[in-house]
């Protein structure tokens, strides 16, 4: 499932972040920062998480249908706003917060594939203001990526939107899932399969999709298996595999770096190099100066 998010605000104010042209599908996320104020929004299409990130408690009064509630709104509160609920706030302070939209059509494929929904008869609950330590912990790991120009590739953002996916689900909507959890990880026959496959296309822009597909798993239930198979995330095995086809280029052969960065599926002569120190603990130049030098 492909969702495109696109722009559909009346706040008057724009991101100083955003993932809009990053290539993110089923999910937006964007940074703002912005004096006292009001808006409103109606996303027909998106349901809406803000995650607020103000080192001061900010005073809100906010509409939500025909719902109001006025609170402080501090670092860590998070606010939810299902997909076609208007919504009008106004704010005394200057306000600082992550937004994360993520597509209803995304939420609606993720309840019939991965917990067996009628997705049909879906619906997300309202939040004005709740702690949860795990979308948090996920708007975070989302805020760096967007800094760090989605340097995590495609297969960790598909990743975090599906977790995150399934935990509104499980702990937001009106009717409450069972979420089967099988146990015992893919079996070696599958595991082989994708291991396989992630071997084949280390230089390519590998998506969780993909790997789910070969299996015919939803990409919830594939991530889960996955790594209770090999006890690491899909996304980071392809990392240390990269890295792994990295190491041996950089010891066997005399291309450039530019180059070795290229064909290991990154897509950058800095990106290669901050994962590689991160699990080397040197750049691959060090690595290739000081335990393989070619003459």
């Amino acid at each position: 499932m492909k969702t495109p998010i696109t722009p559909q605000t009346e706040f008057a104010c724009l991101p100083f972040l955003s993932s809009q042209n990053q290539g993110w599908e089923n999910i937006l996320v964007e940074q703002f920062q912005h004096p006292s104020g009001e808006g409103k929004t109606h996303y027909s299409d998106e349901h809406a998480i803000c995650l607020s990130l103000a080192p001061r408690p900010v005073r809100f009064l906010q509409i939500k249908g025909d719902k109001t509630h006025t609170s402080l709104y501090g670092k860590g509160d998070i606010s939810i706003t299902p997909a076609k609920m208007p919504f009008f706030a106004r704010w005394d302070g200057e306000d600082h917060y992550l937004q994360i939209r993520i597509a209803s059509r995304f939420i609606q494929s993720v309840a019939r594939e991965a917990l067996a929904m009628n997705s049909d008869q879906l619906e997300l609950l309202p939040e004005f203001r709740t702690r949860d330590p795990q979308i948090e912990a996920i708007g975070m790991m989302l805020l760096t990526e967007l800094k760090q120009e989605n340097l995590g590739g495609r297969l960790y953002i598909e990743s975090l939107a599906n977790v995150l996916a399934v935990h509104l689900l499980r702990q937001y909507a009106a009717t409450k899932p069972r979420l089967s959890v099988y146990e015992g990880g893919l079996p070696e026959r599958q595991l082989l399969q994708v291991l396989d496959y992630i071997n084949d296309h280390l230089d390519q822009d590998i998506k969780l999709a993909d790997l789910a597909a070969l299996l015919d798993m939803s990409q919830f239930h594939f991530s889960h298996q996955f790594k209770q198979a090999i006890d690491t995330t899909p996304y980071q095995y392809l990392l240390q595999q990269r890295i792994e086809r990295a190491k041996q280029l950089l010891k066997q052969t005399d291309r450039s770096i530019m180059d070795i960065a290229f064909l290991c599926g990154f897509n950058s002569h800095s990106h290669l190099s901050k994962q590689f120190r991160q699990f080397t603990g040197m750049t691959p130049r060090s690595y290739r100066a000081k335990s393989f030098p070619i003459n």
